[in-house]
Parts: C-alpha cells; sequence; structure tokens
C-alpha cells in the first residue's frame, strides 16, 4: 500500500498534468474556430472548380489534357498522406496513417507499385518501418502560424512534375475531412487524374442554360486543371487542420476529466490511509497507557 507522501506527491503529480490539459485544451479550442472558417470558406470555391471541370471535361471528345483524361495506365500511384507534425491529438494520425497502410497493401497487392508523399511528421513516423522505400518526399509544416496556399501549390506541383515526367500514372490525397470537433471524416481523394463525375452534357434538357465557351473546352482545361489540382491539395490541407485541432480538442476536454476522476480517487484513498494511520498510532497509545 502506498504511503502518505507517495499519495501526496501523485496527487500533485495529477494536478499538474490537468492544468497542462486544460490549457492545451482552450489553445486547441482557439485554434480551432479560425482553422473551421477557413475549411469551409474553401470548400464552396473547390466544389466549383470541380463542377466547372466536369462540365467542361464532358463536352471534350478526344483532345482531353492528361490531367483529366490520363496517360492510359494505372501501374505507378502516389499517395499524399496528410497528418499533423504534432501528437496528444487523440486517433487522428493514427486513423490516417491505419487508412493509408491499408490502402497501400491493397494497391501493391493488385501488383501496382506505391510512392508516398508524407505532408506532416506523424503519418511519417508511423508508416516509415514499413514503406521505408516507398518514400518519395516529406513536407513539414510545423513551426508555420498556418497553411499557406503557396504551401499546397508547392505539393501539387511537385505530384504534376512526377505526373509529367511519366513517374506516377495517378494520384491520390488521404486526409481528415472536418465535420465537428469530436467527428472527423477519412477521406480518399483522387486528383490525379481528375475525377469526372457524370454530368447531364446537354443543360437544356434539365432546364439550365448552355454556354459556349471561348476559347476552347480544351484550352481552357489545359489552362485550369494545374490550379484545380492546388486548390483541391489547399482543401485538403485546411480540412486536415481543422480536423486536428478538433481532435486535439476533444482528446485534450477527456484527457483533463479523466484526470480530475483520478485525482478524486486518490484524495479518498490517501484521506482513508490518513484515517487508518491516525486511528492506529491512537490506539498503540491508548494500548500503552493501559499497560502502565
Amino acid at each position: 500500500m502506498p504511503s502518505l507522501k507517495d499519495l501526496r506527491l501523485r496527487i500533485r503529480s495529477v494536478k499538474s498534468t490537468q492544468k497542462i490539459t486544460s490549457a492545451m485544451k482552450m489553445v486547441a479550442a482557439a485554434k480551432l474556430r479560425r482553422a473551421q472558417e477557413q475549411a469551409e470558406a474553401a470548400r464552396p470555391y473547390a466544389e466549383r472548380m470541380e463542377r466547372m471541370i466536369a462540365t467542361l471535361g464532358a463536352r471534350v471528345s478526344s483532345d482531353a489534357p492528361a490531367l483529366l483524361a490520363g496517360n492510359g495506365k494505372n501501374q505507378t500511384v502516389l499517395l499524399i498522406v496528410a497528418s499533423a507534425d504534432r501528437g496528444l491529438c487523440g486517433g487522428f494520425n493514427t486513423n490516417i496513417a491505419r487508412d493509408a497502410r491499408a490502402f497501400a497493401r491493397q494497391l501493391k497487392g493488385e501488383g501496382k507499385t506505391v510512392k508516398i508523399l508524407y505532408v506532416g511528421r506523424k503519418a511519417r513516423d508511423l508508416l516509415r518501418k514499413e514503406f521505408a522505400a516507398d518514400q518519395v518526399g516529406f513536407v513539414e509544416l510545423a513551426g508555420k502560424k498556418g497553411v499557406g496556399f503557396a504551401d499546397a501549390d508547392a505539393i501539387a506541383v511537385t505530384a504534376r512534375d512526377m505526373f509529367a515526367r511519366g513517374e506516377i500514372d495517378s494520384a491520390y490525397i488521404i486526409y481528415a475531412k472536418f465535420k465537428s470537433a469530436i467527428s472527423q471524416i477519412l477521406t480518399r481523394q483522387q486528383i490525379i487524374p481528375a475525377p469526372l463525375p457524370e454530368v447531364q452534357a446537354d443543360a437544356s434538357a434539365s432546364g439550365g442554360a448552355l454556354y459556349e465557351y471561348e476559347p476552347s473546352e480544351e484550352e481552357i482545361l489545359e489552362a485550369v486543371l494545374p490550379k484545380n489540382l492546388s486548390i483541391q491539395v489547399f482543401r485538403a490541407l485546411l480540412e486536415n487542420v481543422a480536423s486536428e485541432q478538433g481532435s486535439r480538442m476533444t482528446a485534450m476536454d477527456n484527457a483533463t476529466r479523466n484526470a480530475g476522476d483520478m485525482i478524486n480517487r486518490l484524495t479518498l484513498n490517501y484521506n482513508r490511509s490518513r484515517q487508518a494511520h491516525i486511528t492506529k498510532e491512537l490506539i498503540e497509545i491508548i494500548s500503552g497507557a493501559e499497560a502502565v
């Protein structure tokens, strides 16, 4: 049974931990609000860009750009795995790494070659042992006030150059889409070639407007597709930052509550031990007095 001194030290230690987790929760809550606003502001722009490319792509016949039509192969796949540079955010990093690991194993099981570009330190640390030979790059965003478009554009340019050189045939980005502070949606999004959802080619059939483009659809796509790639990566990174802060706030809130419960249990044990110690001393004093 621990001594009274051990229990006092333990209670003091847990209280110090509780102060740290409570402070981290408040910091994460403050960062979450800004990150959520940025992620939600980026969604409409990225979605409209996807719709425009889908409309243009449906009207292109055979001269579609490679970023839309692909190169006719799907043997080498690039996985952009976006995670956090720091821990203490619950299962956020673990879930992303687990999904990336499962997807990479699935692709390798189909006989494909996998290349991995890590964005964030934690996913690299979790996957480095198994996929050390597959790493082609690493981007660390720690120390920056926030994710900027320049960071996403650099990642998109790297993927685009690899595709242009024939080093990869397709690319996916794996991230957590923000839903709420307690819920994030793991997402695998194909970014090369750009996915082309089914759209109604004849807009007049649905009562909508029928647009004519100048210059041609092919020229517009050539200019827009690289920008769309950067925008989709930027949106994914913003969603990931919001998800990270939400997960960290929830994890630190749970840790603070658990620390409070542990303090209550330790305090109860301390009081019981102290009471038993006092009772024992009183019995010894009374027994000694009666013996005399």
